[in-house]
């Protein structure tokens, strides 16, 4: 069901929040600032998914839309989002880069680092977000391709502009049934764009078999939570055999159950830090993956060199 975000049935002085709030919810946290009176804060859009795919198309009055340094750390899965524009010129400011984009062009930015975009007449245009496990691309050629115009010019890219673009103005396209099906070829074809850009034409002809190991770490972040998380059932979701699995994993220095552990450990620690007083030591380890107490205390120690009870109080 498309998410409407129409700030005309909100009281005047609701609307910078519900915006907020609205955004954070079904796109990714983050800042927003409006020209200077409330009167002047309006945003009009729809957010739909498909699949994997969440297609943002609307405008508002904001001037400038950060993702700080403290919302990149947030606990929502690192996602992409590949932006064209409508009319007019943005910009996007993100490690150290400055891309216009204009209309015809496409540019993308990352949930996982601070970013900000500009636009002296409100932002306005089509915004997509990938997640990472389903853009299946490594993390360096992820950044390499942020806050840069892609392939402006390149026949792929305008290919992929014209697609994105009829793809969220038609209505029709992400509210008929099985929409859904839309979003792994649109990837495929974001994904296209990107190793054009990055003339990463081995990584290209071989996509899902060059990032296995990138695909393996985020379903092993994402169920680090599941006390019967193994390497069968880690496999298994990747058609692939166990034996394979280590090996793929061992060309990148990583054991799968030291991985698990560590995060483990690190998520627990963090929640003691959080919520220093009245859950359970217990509770949190089991809500982290540890099936018990002893052997949770037993890894907390080695890890830290102290118990869990010691962290807490500190």
């Amino acid at each position: 069901m498309p998410f409407i975000l129409n700030t005309d049935e909100v009281e005047e002085r609701d609307r910078a929040e519900f915006v907020h709030e609205a955004l954070g919810a079904t796109m990714v946290p983050i800042e927003l600032h409006w020209p200077g009176h409330r009167r002047s804060v309006a945003a009009h859009g729809v957010v739909t998914d498909l699949g994997d795919l969440t297609v943002c198309s609307g405008r508002t009055t904001a001037l400038r839309v950060e993702r700080t340094r403290s919302l990149a750390r947030d606990v929502m899965e690192p996602s992409v989002f590949i932006n064209t524009q409508l009319f007019g010129a943005s910009m996007v400011v993100q490690h150290d880069r400055e891309a216009v984009l204009r209309p015809g062009e496409l540019v993308m930015y990352d949930s996982a680092s601070p970013y900000t975009l500009l636009n002296d007449t409100g932002m306005t245009g089509h915004f997509f977000r990938v997640p990472h496990s389903a853009l299946a691309m490594p993390h360096d050629m992820i950044r390499a391709a942020c806050a840069v115009t892609l392939g402006p010019g390149h026949p792929v890219a305008s290919l992929t502009h014209d697609y994105l673009r009829r793809l969220a103005a038609d209505p029709a396209l992400t509210t008929t049934v099985n929409a859904d099906l839309v979003g792994r070829p649109t990837i495929e074809l974001i994904r296209a764009v990107i190793t054009t850009h990055l003339g990463a034409h081995e990584f290209a002809a071989e996509p899902m078999a060059a990032t296995l190991h990138v695909r393996v770490l985020e379903y092993t972040r994402k169920h680090l939570h599941d006390p019967g998380l193994s390497a069968e059932q880690i496999a298994a979701a990747h058609y692939i055999s166990v034996r394979y699995l280590y090996k793929v994993l061992a060309t990148y220095g990583i054991s799968l159950g030291d991985w698990i552990r560590t995060r483990r450990l690190e998520a627990c620690r963090q929640a003691l830090a959080d919520d220093p007083v009245t859950a359970p030591i217990g509770a949190i380890a089991r809500r982290h993956g540890f099936r018990d107490l002893s052997s949770f205390s037993r890894a907390f120690r080695s890890a830290y060199g102290m118990s869990p009870s010691e962290w807490r109080k500190r």
